[in-house]
């Protein structure tokens, strides 16, 4: 990305020639629906030793070594949106608004960088109960607000024009957003679908799950995912719950082979004919080696992966 220092578009974003968006300079004239990004599956939640948790590093660590969008369940919780899995009993990682508060810092400290949240509203609550955490963490100053609803493929800015703009953060909601309301919490289903989620086989299909009902007309219209988080089904205080097959990790995020990330996007890329924007993973840190997730990413965006992962010694890595 050239920007110059007597811009008075850039803010933070000023003073560099040829500066790289997302860790790319080949990124920076592309649309933000035209960039396949690795995403963290339950970014939060992350405690050692228990099964409900769904990555290994904290959200800074996660961003440093190139996850670009980050997804959690939210849940209503003593009268805040708090971070839980399935139940707040079960595991509790403390309230949104943390959580953000340290996404928020990351963003101020990486002024090149354009990230997604994803927010699963478990309890379908009211968006209006978002909006104190978002604001309070520092947030609000860098979400995007879209020129239009909803936003189809094309219509979306390339991301030098977010990274100028200093509105760099896309944040999505899965129900009950409202967009006429509370412009800057996109509804996720009217511009993105996703494949099947947390699936107990490795044939990870390439078919739309939800929404429901949609054409192929209109899902080609729409940014996808692809939901590549394999899952067994175990029994926690008595409460049915999905958790990551940690056994078949290095198959399941690895570049290539039965179940792997690779093979799921590469088909789906032949299927859709355009590669997945998002890909969703639990332990993005392992695989077939570490990093391979986000070689997958680097080759459905057709760029050379070079990063360092996984972990502290990451953070000057090339990011998708």
């Amino acid at each position: 990305m050239t920007t110059s220092s007597s811009s008075s578009t850039a803010t933070a974003a000023t003073a560099a020639n040829s500066q790289p968006c997302n860790g790319y300079a080949e990124f920076c004239e592309r649309k933000y629906s035209n960039i396949t990004m690795v995403t963290a599956h339950n970014s939060p939640f992350v405690k050692k030793n228990n099964v409900a948790s769904n990555q290994a590093y904290p959200v800074r660590t996660q961003l440093d070594d190139g996850v670009r969008m980050v997804s959690f369940e939210a849940h209503y919780y003593q009268d805040e949106i708090y971070l839980c899995h399935t139940s707040c009993e079960l595991l509790n990682m403390g309230t949104l608004e943390s959580y953000l508060t340290n996404v928020t810092d990351w963003v101020k400290e990486n002024p090149y960088d354009v990230v997604t949240v994803l927010i699963v509203n478990s309890d379908y609550v009211d968006p209006s109960n978002f909006t104190a955490p978002i604001q309070n963490s520092g947030l609000i100053d860098y979400v995007y607000e879209p020129w239009k609803i909803p936003m189809n493929v094309s219509d979306w800015p390339t991301l030098s024009e977010m990274i100028l703009a200093e509105k760099r953060v896309v944040m999505f909601m899965d129900y009950q957003a409202d967009q006429s309301s509370i412009p800057y919490i996109l509804d996720e289903f009217s511009q993105m679908w996703e494949t099947p989620f947390s699936p107990l086989n490795a044939s990870f299909p390439c078919t739309v799950q939800r929404p429901p009902g949609i054409t192929a007309a209109e899902a080609e219209e729409r940014m996808y995912m692809i939901n590549h988080n394999l899952d067994i089904e175990v029994m926690l205080e008595g409460i049915e719950i999905l958790i990551p097959d940690t056994a078949q990790l290095n198959t399941t995020n690895a570049v290539s082979g039965f179940g792997s990330l690779g093979l799921m996007a590469n088909n789906c890329r032949a299927k859709w004919d355009r590669p997945p924007n998002f890909l969703l993973v639990d332990y993005y840190n392992d695989g077939n080696f570490p990093g391979s997730v986000f070689e997958v990413a680097a080759q459905m965006n057709n760029v050379t992966y070079n990063g360092k992962c996984c972990g502290a010694t990451s953070a000057a890595a090339h990011r998708v």
